[in-house]
């Protein structure tokens, strides 16, 4: 796999970086988006930049961390292309891969500890789409997002 891009705001930057160098050791390049410190900052900044280059095809998946996980996956899913997916267990990561194709995984720092984060991250990364009627359905998102 090329590189992911992680990104998080101050109430995610303590798990990016140490989902950063967990990944690291793993052997998966990672790409830092910011924020660099816990100095308050807005997460909308972090997560377009992310989804922007998801949707460029530069980079094919990202990893975006703030406090709920919430707003990081409205700003997200804004940008065309991008399947922002927050989850909070390994059942939701996964499905988010088979069922829905996610590129961006999201998570909550404040419900996402470090241990199960790491292990999130590689079941999401390791999970392929399944494709069939889920690619169905795929389209017809994609179809409502290019009608408006």
């Amino acid at each position: 796999m090329n590189k992911i891009l992680i990104a998080a705001d101050h109430a995610g930057f303590v798990l990016k970086e140490r989902l950063k160098d967990y990944l690291g050791k793993k052997g998966i390049g990672v790409e830092d988006l910011g924020a660099y410190s816990k100095e308050r900052c807005d997460y909308p900044e972090y997560a377009y930049s992310l989804a922007k280059a998801i949707s460029s095809g530069k980079y094919k998946r990202g990893v975006l961390i703030c406090k709920s996980g919430i707003g990081n996956s409205i700003a997200a899913n804004r940008v065309a292309g991008v399947r922002a997916a927050l989850c909070y267990n390994l059942k939701a990561a996964r499905l988010s891969r088979e069922h829905n194709d996610s590129n961006v995984l999201v998570l909550g720092s404040a419900f996402v500890k470090t241990d199960l984060a790491k292990r999130m991250v590689i079941v999401w990364l390791n999970t392929n789409f399944l494709g069939g009627r889920h690619l169905k359905r795929i389209k017809l998102i994609d179809k409502r997002r290019s009608a408006k």
